[in-house]
């Protein structure tokens, strides 16, 4: 086992807080900081290569801490009063849970005093709270992308995109599973012309069963087809592969570059489908859960600084995208999608739906999915629909101010 896997392996959070707190505490030492994170695979060879950038530039240590129930391990890391230095943190509902208390001490996120002016928006006022800032994009996406291999299908039309049963489809992600079906719902309702749905469903003046809601869902439902029936225990990354399996098993897929997996010298290409030009989009965040490590903060500048959101995206590994609007793209598909962020681009980026709720009802999407996804018996989605007012009258809608979940083009 090389010194790298080591490190690594001590730091994974599988098996509950009281294991990563024996492995990965990162003590009072302002020699070392802990960050918590949900990557794996290329996403987490990405990342670590600018934390090993990081710490031959400044003699840092960082103790990466990696699980993929990351809401839950933080949760439960503060709730004990031993939470990691730094989280990423790609839930606003989240961001703001940890930074909305009226009492500046009651907040569990440290103010930041980060430079922030080079960020695009949506993402830069998306996590000040208060007037302060709490958290910093780090790492964002576009979600609202249809795959295909040019050499397969081509171009596909707008009447192969509404085609049932060409999709690849796959829920199953741990903890989160069917985060990949919310996505694409939220992405359905953004598509349909029906001016400010969107963020007034987010803030709960539309009702999940009212009928922009209910044909997002039904939608969905007609385009997946029968791939919807096992598709609650098929991996996302997995089905995503059978675009490019031999021979392929799907044709087409829906999310963002990062979730895809492509491998290095695989053809591929995106389109998107919204006649209204709104994108979803998502990011992962960066905060502080201590005060009393300077070296912290020192990295999360490092991170937000444009030398290391370069070499982030740089590295390949992962299909990184930057809010900083000063770094650019070598590969050419990246930097159509890079483009598709920028001010002028003639689209409306709206933050993601289930990002932006509190993290209990986004856990109820997701699971109202998997149940949707596996019922056979009916498409009608009333009663999931009913169910989830319910849960969102009890616990709350997305704390994100509307004017602040969408930005650009014109007027989600």
């Amino acid at each position: 086992m090389t010194a790298l896997t080591a490190r690594i392996t001590r730091c994974v959070l599988v098996l509950g807080l009281l294991l990563a707190a024996a492995g990965c505490g990162g003590g009072p030492g302002h020699g070392r900081v802990t960050i918590m994170i949900p990557w794996s695979g290329a996403e987490f060879t990405a990342f670590y290569s600018v934390v090993e950038s990081f710490e031959h530039d400044t003699g840092i240590q960082v103790d990466v801490q990696v699980t993929r129930a990351l809401t839950q391990q933080l949760d439960a890391a503060v709730a004990a009063g031993a939470p990691p230095d730094l989280a990423m943190l790609p839930s606003l509902g989240a961001i703001y849970r940890y930074a909305d208390e009226e009492r500046e001490e009651d907040r569990e996120l440290r103010p930041l005093h980060v430079p922030t002016g080079t960020s695009l928006e949506p993402f830069r006022g998306l996590a000040e709270v208060r007037g302060g800032v709490y958290a910093v994009p780090v790492k964002v996406d576009v979600k609202s992308l249809v795959w295909f291999d040019p050499t397969v299908t081509g171009r596909p039309s707008a009447a192969a995109l509404r085609t049932s049963g060409a999709w690849c489809l796959g829920l199953e992600s741990g903890p989160t599973s069917g985060w990949p079906g919310a996505d694409w719902i939220a992405d359905l309702l953004l598509a349909q012309g029906n001016g400010d749905a969107y963020t007034r469903w987010l803030t709960g003046r539309l009702p999940w069963n009212s009928a922009p809601l209910k044909e997002a869902w039904t939608t969905w439902r007609h385009l997946v087809g029968t791939g919807a029936g096992d598709a609650a225990v098929r991996n996302f990354a997995d089905a995503a592969a059978g675009m490019t399996a031999e021979p392929p098993t799907c044709s087409l897929t829906h999310g963002a570059l990062s979730a895809m997996g492509f491998k290095k010298g695989q053809r591929h290409d995106y389109t998107t489908y919204s006649p209204t030009r709104r994108l979803e989009v998502s990011a992962d965040f960066v905060g502080m859960f201590t005060d009393d490590n300077p070296g912290a903060e020192t990295f999360i500048a490092y991170l937000a600084g444009t030398k290391a959101q370069q070499a982030w995206v740089n590295q390949g590994e992962g299909a990184a995208f930057s809010a900083d609007s000063r770094v650019t793209y070598d590969d050419p598909v990246q930097r159509r999608i890079a483009g598709l962020l920028r001010p002028g681009s003639g689209h409306t980026l709206c933050f993601g739906a289930a990002d932006a709720m509190t993290p209990d009802v986004s856990a109820a999407f997701y699971r109202a999915v998997l149940d949707y996804a596996t019922d056979a018996t009916t498409t009608d989605p009333t009663p999931l629909l009913d169910a989830l007012d319910e849960v969102q009258e009890k616990l709350g809608s997305s704390p994100v101010p509307s004017g602040k979940l969408c930005s650009g083009g014109r007027p989600a």
